[in-house]
């Protein structure tokens, strides 16, 4: 739910674009409005209409949440609607989004939101959950926490630091870009989280890595799988643009074959 801004909607546009290291030149070029009317804008001297605040959170890639978070500090109404995915209008994406996560079975896939909290998943997320304890799997489950957490899967990830250096930094990266304070809180929860292995500051491939693999110790067996991310195209609702498809890949050919084989025998 989006609240009321208490701060001047001027001064939410400049923390903004500080945050986008522009200047108020090239945002004004990239807006296409003069420096001096967004000088006026972000000190407050001059009220933005509802038109120059979606130019200037367009420009600056403000989420779509916090755009409605700048109307509102405008003195106007939220532009982009936040429907539950349950809602009626939601149903083709609903169904797309099983589509694709019963289509990339026998390997994992599940659907998160902003927060990381696990919206959906296919049947064969559980081979990372085996472990688990349930404090870790009652909902909402944040998948980031299970991961890194002592008594979730970090025991069974062979290249914990190096998975956990490439968590952090995605995370990090997120916080700075959507300025969610929940995510900050999050970010500092999972530093705190004991890692027995060196983690490398800098992501370099071992031999024959292409991405950072997540080695997961599985039975008797270690499998090697790569991530890839999916969004919506062009989302105009907040939860839509909030989704996204986490869709893991087997790194090598020994994995491919252990989970075909055990998908097979189910």
């Amino acid at each position: 739910m989006t609240t009321v801004e208490s701060r001047p909607v001027g001064a939410l546009l400049r923390e903004w674009r500080e945050r986008r290291r522009l200047s108020q030149l090239q945002l004004s070029l990239d807006a296409d409005i003069s420096t001096r009317h967004l000088s006026f804008v972000e000190t407050g001297r001059s009220k933005p209409t509802k038109e120059m605040i979606l130019r200037l959170s367009e420009h600056l890639d403000v989420p779509l949440r916090e755009r409605n978070g700048l109307l509102l500090a405008g003195g106007y109404a939220p532009a982009y609607p936040a429907s539950g995915l349950e809602a009626p209008e939601l149903a083709a994406v609903r169904a797309a989004l099983r589509q694709v996560l019963a289509g990339h079975e026998p390997y994992p896939a599940l659907v998160v939101d902003r927060a990381w909290q696990l919206v959906e998943a296919n049947a064969s997320i559980q081979l990372f959950l085996e472990a688990a304890t349930p404090e870790l799997l009652a909902p909402p489950v944040n998948v980031l926490r299970l991961s890194l957490h002592p008594e979730g899967m970090a025991p069974n990830i062979v290249n914990l630091g190096e998975w956990r250096a490439h968590v952090l930094g995605r995370l990090r990266r997120q916080s700075a870009a959507t300025a969610d304070p929940a995510l900050v809180d999050l970010l500092a929860e999972l530093r705190d989280y004991p890692c027995d292995q060196p983690e490398p500051e800098v992501e370099l491939p071992g031999a024959g890595d292409v991405v950072v693999p997540l080695r997961f110790r599985h039975g008797d067996r270690e499998l090697s799988f790569f991530s890839m991310t999916a969004v919506f195209g062009t989302p105009l609702d907040v939860t839509v643009a909030e989704l996204a498809i986490e869709s893991f890949f087997p790194a090598d050919r020994s994995t491919m074959d252990t989970l075909r084989a055990e998908a097979g025998a189910a």
